[in-house]
C-alpha cells in the first residue's frame, strides 16, 4: 500500500470541502466552538484562502491513488516566527484508521518538509493526542510540549524539529 500527499489543487476544492466538513464532524466532538449550518454542513470559512494565501497548503492523502484524507500544512510565509511548519489539520477517513496509514502519512510528510514544526491537538481529543505521541515515538522525534488555552479550549502545543 502506497501512502503519498498529493497537493490539492483548487479545481478540487469541492473534494476538499466535503472532506474539511468531515473532519469538523469529528472535532465537535471535543469543542463547543463548531456548530453544523443550517444546510447541514459544517463549514470551513476560511477554505478558500487555501488558494490564495501563500503559505496555506493543503494536501491530500492517498493509499494508491484514492483520496483517504488530508492535511493543512502551514509553511512561509504565512509562519513569520520560529517555526517553519505546522500541521492545522490531519484528517484520514475512519475506514482508514488504525492501520497505520496515518502514521505512513506522517512519515512521507517529514521528509519532504523537513524544519522546525508545531502540531495543536484539544486535549480531549484523546484518538489525536496519542496518535501523535506514538509517531514522536516512533520516528524518534524529541518533542517540547505545553497547555494552552486556544478559542477557549485547553490544547497541547507541542513543537520539534526533524
Amino acid at each position: 500500500m502506497t501512502i503519498q500527499l498529493k497537493e490539492a489543487l483548487e479545481s478540487e476544492k469541492s473534494v476538499l470541502r466535503n472532506l474539511y466538513s468531515l473532519y469538523l464532524h469529528e472535532l465537535s466532538n471535543f469543542t463547543t466552538n463548531l456548530h453544523l449550518s443550517e444546510d447541514g454542513v459544517f463549514h470551513y470559512e476560511e477554505l478558500d484562502d487555501f488558494w490564495s494565501v501563500d503559505g496555506l497548503s493543503p494536501y491530500f492523502i492517498t493509499l494508491n491513488e484514492k483520496i483517504i484524507g488530508f492535511i493543512l500544512l502551514l509553511e512561509r510565509p504565512f509562519l513569520t516566527k520560529s517555526n517553519d511548519y505546522g500541521i492545522n489539520d490531519f484528517f484520514i477517513l475512519n475506514q482508514y484508521k488504525g492501520k497505520g496509514l496515518a502514521m505512513q502519512a506522517a512519515k512521507v510528510l517529514f521528509e519532504k518538509k523537513t524544519g522546525q514544526y508545531f502540531i495543536i491537538q484539544i486535549v480531549k481529543n484523546e484518538r489525536a493526542v496519542a496518535f501523535w505521541k506514538k509517531v514522536y515515538l516512533e520516528l524518534n522525534i524529541e518533542i517540547n510540549e505545553r497547555q494552552d488555552l486556544i478559542d477557549e479550549e485547553l490544547c497541547l502545543i507541542q513543537t520539534f524539529h526533524v
